[in-house]
């Protein structure tokens, strides 16, 4: 099994930054991937970035540029520059384990964005 704790969320204005994290334990050397997933009133979890067991990354459209995805042993990290209002939502941490995949999935951090 993989948990996974966020903390770092909050309330920021527009152009600040903030950067979330989490951390991961257990079985932590059958992680595959690791990535964040936001979650805003009323819609759907989208991807926001992930980062590879080796490294590579990748952002949804909306965000490149502007977040940076990192892991450092069993903590990723999203760094988020240039915030927008739209970018209010649950922050949630995923990560992918395990021979037969599976996902575990943290219990989200609230981001904040005021205009």
């Amino acid at each position: 099994q993989v948990q996974l704790v966020e903390s770092g969320g909050g309330l920021v204005q527009a152009g600040g930054s903030l950067r979330v994290s989490c951390a991961a334990s257990g079985s932590i050397f059958s992680i595959i991937q690791m990535g964040w997933y936001r979650q805003a009133p009323g819609k759907q979890r989208d991807l926001v970035a992930l980062i590879t067991s080796v490294g590579s990354t990748s952002y949804a459209d909306s965000v490149k540029g502007r977040f940076t995805i990192s892991r450092d042993s069993a903590t990723v990290y999203l760094q988020m520059n240039s915030l927008k209002p739209e970018d209010t939502a649950v922050y949630y941490c995923n990560a992918v384990w395990g021979a037969t995949p599976r996902n575990s999935w943290g219990q989200g951090t609230q981001v904040t964005v005021s205009s």
